[in-house]
């Protein structure tokens, strides 16, 4: 079995790692920065972990892709992978650490006004207080109850929060940390008693625009948007009309329809919005780094022995 390795972002401790594992299994690997890299003897590998998406397009040899993201729509456009038969694992389970703690960075850069302080320091300027508002007694609504939703769940509890709700699909989930989870369908319900909307979706054709122009109207007018998921789950357009005309105090934006954000979109210059270049998650931090090459190493091993993975996509979900 060949294994082709293809990151740049990989420190020696990695590296050892996977190449521990591979000799445990009996297989070859190839560590490459690029898929230019990728040498004519790997060309017909049965494992690529990393964003391979030219070599999946055209390799009919190829049975597994690993890829170190949690989003996997890229993925399911047609004519993808050569070998439809190919199966996907993703890295949903490595990211909640760090964006968790994004979300929450943004949320009290929002609330406390840091992001006017913050210019205003830049400028030299002393400024006059500001009001603020605080996580404690906040009612939070966190839709998408997964790896993120649950870690931030967790983390955001400790600032005493009036209420944290959690919403999914099934309305199941075991996290302690939420006060209650509903499902999806209810979502309109807690929107006029939320201060607080955390959006961590997956990009689904059920996701997309479910934070519609007349969901956003349902908010409180003093009430803040994060979202961390994916651009196709909000009505940027209605967003921007929102926080321009004052119907919302702020949001707070990692994620686009277009990506990069275009010079020309209107939302750089939307009033209380904080734009940042979708790297709340991203392979930045050493834990994350370090806990998405354990997952695939773990698999690596179920993949030798013919056991199920444990980080499967499923292709009908899309997740």
């Amino acid at each position: 079995m060949k294994v082709i390795v293809l990151s740049s972002e990989l420190q020696q401790k990695h590296i050892d790692t996977i190449k521990e594992t591979v000799e445990k299994v009996g297989a070859d690997v190839c560590f490459v920065r690029t898929e230019d890299d990728i040498p004519d003897d790997y060309t017909d590998a049965e494992v690529l972990y990393g964003f391979g998406m030219r070599t999946a397009a055209k390799s009919r040899q190829l049975k597994w892709l690993c890829v170190p993201s949690a989003g996997v729509e890229y993925l399911f456009k047609p004519g993808a992978f050569a070998n439809e038969d190919c199966i996907i694992t993703n890295s949903a389970g490595a990211f909640g650490v760090s964006i968790a703690e994004h979300i929450i960075m943004v949320s009290l850069m929002m609330m406390r006004k840091m992001t006017i302080t913050f210019k205003r320091s830049i400028r030299g300027e002393w400024g006059d207080r500001l009001p603020q508002k605080s996580l404690k007694d906040c009612r939070i609504t966190v839709l998408g109850t997964g790896d993120i939703g649950c870690c931030f769940a967790r983390r955001v509890k400790a600032f005493g929060p009036k209420q944290l709700i959690g919403i999914c699909r099934s309305g199941i989930c075991e996290e302690p940390a939420f006060d209650e989870i509903i499902k999806s369908e209810d979502l309109d319900k807690v929107l006029p008693e939320t201060d607080l909307l955390i959006l961590c979706l997956p990009a689904t054709a059920e996701t997309k625009g479910i934070l519609s122009e007349e969901r956003i109207r349902k908010l409180p007018p003093d009430s803040y948007i994060v979202n961390v998921g994916r651009g196709s789950a909000i009505d940027e357009d209605a967003l921007a009309d929102a926080l321009d005309e004052n119907r919302l105090a702020g949001a707070a934006l990692d994620v686009f329809l277009n990506e990069p954000l275009p010079e020309s979109s209107r939302l750089w210059t939307t009033k209380n919005l904080l734009i940042t270049p979708h790297i709340a998650g991203n392979l930045t931090i050493d834990y994350t780094i370090d806990k998405n090459v354990e997952m695939f190493c773990d698999d690596l091993i179920n993949y030798a022995k013919g056991r199920p993975l444990k980080h499967l996509v499923d292709k009908i979900k899309g997740y």
